[in-house]
C-alpha cells in the first residue's frame, strides 16, 4: 500500500503526531509520500519583509493567493527551503530516511504557467497580470517510485515547474492540496489530508455533524454542499485525486496521536471512488434534462 499524506500549513496544525506516524508506517513496510502546505509561513515572512500578502477571488467565488514575482521569491525560500528542510530533519530524528523534493526537481510536478488570472473585484470581472501560478498537468511518478524503491521517504513541496509559451520553464506556485491530489492519483495511492478539523461537517461550526464517508455521487453532492471556506478547495482536490486514480481520500485532523493510521481506519471523512458520477449516467441525465 502507498499512502500520500498532506500536512496542512495552518498555525493550528501540529505535525509531530503525523511524523511519528509516518515513521511507524515506514517501519511496518508501507510506502509513504509526505507533502505539505505552508501558506501561513509564507504570509508571515512576507509581512516580516513589509509586504502585504495578496488574495483574490475568482469569478466562481474561490479565494486564492495572487503570487507576484516578489512573493514567488519568498515562496521558494519558505516552502522548499525552510519548511521542507524542517520536515526532512524531523523525519530523520524519527529514524526515517527522508528525501526532500520540490515540484521542480526532475520535473516532478509540471504544467502550464498562468501569468494572468481572472478575478472579481468590487463586483466586476477583471484580468490581473503578473501571476506566478500554474495547474499541475503531469507528475513524474517514476521519480517517486524509484525513491520509494530505494528505501527513502519523499517529502514533496511545491513550487511546480511552469511551462512558458516560449517553451522555457519557470518555478510557479500551485495549490498544495491539489499537488497532493495529483501525486496520489499518479501513484494510485490512498490520500490522507491532515488539517486542523476532524473532517467535513454538515454544519461547519458543529463537530458533531461530521460526515463519516461518501461512496455515491449523491452522497458526494452533500459533501460539496457542506464544504465552506478552506474546505472547498480540499473537496475539489479530493475529487481530482479520485479522478486521477487515487484509491481513497480521507480528510482528518492532524492533531491526534496517530492521525494517519486513524484516518486509514475510518476516522475523519473518507471519500471513495464511487462518488464519481459515471460518464454514461451523466450523459443520460443531460439527455433527460
Amino acid at each position: 500500500m502507498t499512502v500520500v499524506v498532506k500536512i496542512g500549513g495552518a498555525r493550528a496544525v501540529d505535525p509531530e503526531g503525523a511524523l511519528a506516524d509516518v515513521a511507524s508506517l515506514v517501519e511496518d513496510g508501507e510506502d509513504v509520500v509526505l507533502t505539505h502546505g505552508g501558506s501561513t509561513a509564507v504570509d508571515e515572512t512576507l509581512e516580516d519583509l513589509g509586504k502585504e500578502p495578496t488574495y483574490v477571488e475568482t469569478p466562481g467565488g474561490v479565494v486564492g493567493r495572487f503570487t507576484d514575482e516578489e512573493t514567488m521569491d519568498v515562496f521558494k525560500m519558505v516552502m522548499p527551503g525552510k519548511l521542507n528542510t524542517d520536515l526532512v530533519e524531523s523525519l530523520h530524528n524519527e529514524g526515517v530516511d527522508a528525501v526532500g523534493l520540490s515540484g521542480t526537481d526532475g520535473k516532478l510536478l509540471c504544467g502550464k504557467r498562468k501569468s494572468a488570472v481572472r478575478v472579481k473585484e468590487d463586483g466586476k470581472k477583471k484580468i490581473k497580470r503578473g501571476d506566478h501560478s500554474g495547474k499541475i498537468e503531469s507528475v513524474n511518478a517514476d521519480l517517486l517510485e524509484t525513491t520509494l524503491a530505494g528505501g527513502y521517504t519523499p517529502v514533496v513541496s511545491v513550487p511546480m515547474l511552469g511551462k512558458e509559451k516560449s517553451g522555457g520553464y519557470t518555478a510557479v506556485n500551485a495549490d498544495a492540496d491539489r499537488a497532493a491530489a495529483a501525486i496520489a492519483g499518479a501513484l494510485e495511492a490512498d490520500l490522507v489530508v491532515l488539517t486542523d478539523v476532524s473532517g467535513i461537517y454538515e454544519d461547519p461550526d458543529d463537530e458533531s455533524t461530521k460526515i463519516d464517508s461518501a461512496s455515491t455521487p449523491d452522497e458526494f453532492e452533500a459533501v460539496k454542499e457542506a464544504a465552506e471556506g478552506f474546505m472547498t478547495k480540499k473537496v475539489m482536490a479530493a475529487e481530482e485525486a479520485l479522478e486521477g486514480g487515487a484509491a481513497s481520500v480521507t480528510v482528518a485532523t492532524a492533531n491526534a496521536d496517530a492521525p494517519i493510521t486513524s484516518a486509514l481506519e475510518g476516522e475523519g471523512t473518507t471519500l471513495e471512488p464511487g462518488v464519481l458520477a459515471d460518464e454514461a449516467d451523466e450523459t443520460a441525465q443531460e439527455a433527460a434534462e
